[in-house]
């Protein structure tokens, strides 16, 4: 094991006693435990992005739309970004953030080849399938065929749409896709995550974005966990330089808010490493 550097420095912790913790070379590196819950009979879906010092998640400049230039390519980060990989069954992204990072595979040892077999350890432990499902959402049924994660022999990938995006991707040669249909013109989210748990045995789904799509799964009410690291990186914005926050796309008015609870706080240098879950509305 490698880890990051040096351990995450543990500043509050809301503790609890139900779940599945981590073994102890884990909760060394993390600074104590995450609990997962039982997930017997429902999903558990949780998130993570990291947000600059203003609140933005993404430079949205080409070739650098990614949160490693918010982060600063932070080994923190990246090394907490392999550990919640590693406990997902599957990791959900929007189509956009599958175009912008084509080259990207969403695992463990992609993000952290370093810890590949700490990560994989884990899985083994936990039983979970070697690499998490990839599942990509699109409404329109359009995505890059060429990206990475279509060329790896062991990725398992679905892609989740619409009526009109399945006869969308027909239409381009992609029928051979493991396509999941969740909506006739708009995604369901609540249904997408049935789907999962029925018919791929996901337990456990991690959200990594991006802020459109993450701003649905709020809305629908479809996420309980989030790991948010903020960044000491500015990144800025302007009238004609468009600079998106964490959630995109839905704009909610003064007392119909919605509200998490803080759970957890760590640092590592200049980056804190929040843990919030979400309890619903204001």
């Amino acid at each position: 094991m490698s880890g990051p550097g040096s351990p995450f420095a543990l500043l509050l912790e809301q503790h609890s006693d139900n779940g599945v913790g981590l073994p102890q070379n884990i909760r060394d590196v993390y600074g104590g435990d995450w609990l997962l819950p039982d997930t017997s009979t429902q999903i558990y879906h949780f998130s993570n992005f990291v947000m600059s010092h203003d609140g933005k998640v993404s430079f949205a400049v080409a070739g650098h739309e990614g949160g490693g230039d918010v982060s600063g390519f932070n080994s923190h980060d990246q090394w907490l970004m392999g550990l919640l990989r590693a406990r997902a069954d599957a990791v959900v992204v929007g189509a956009n953030t599958l175009r912008t990072e084509a080259e990207h595979l969403w695992t463990s040892e992609f993000i952290f080849p370093s810890d590949a077999e700490l990560f994989g350890s884990l899985r083994e432990a936990e039983k979970r399938e070697r690499y998490p499902l990839q599942v990509f959402l699109t409404r329109s049924g359009v995505i890059p065929p060429t990206a990475a994660v279509f060329e790896h022999p062991e990725l398992r990938v679905v892609v989740a749409t619409t009526t009109h995006g399945a006869e969308a991707l027909a239409l381009q040669g992609l029928a051979s896709l493991e396509v999941l249909v969740c909506g006739e013109t708009e995604l369901d989210l609540a249904l997408l995550h049935q789907r999962l748990f029925d018919d791929y045995g996901v337990r456990t789904v991690l959200s990594e974005g991006g802020p459109r799509v993450y701003a649905a799964l709020v809305a629908a009410q479809q996420v309980h966990e989030e790991f948010l690291t903020l960044s000491p990186v500015i990144v800025g914005g302007s009238a004609d330089t468009y600079r998106p926050g964490l959630l995109d796309g839905w704009a909610l008015s003064p007392g119909h808010s919605r509200r998490a609870k803080l759970h957890s706080v760590r640092q590592a240098g200049d980056h804190l490493f929040l843990r919030t879950k979400w309890v619903g509305k204001d």
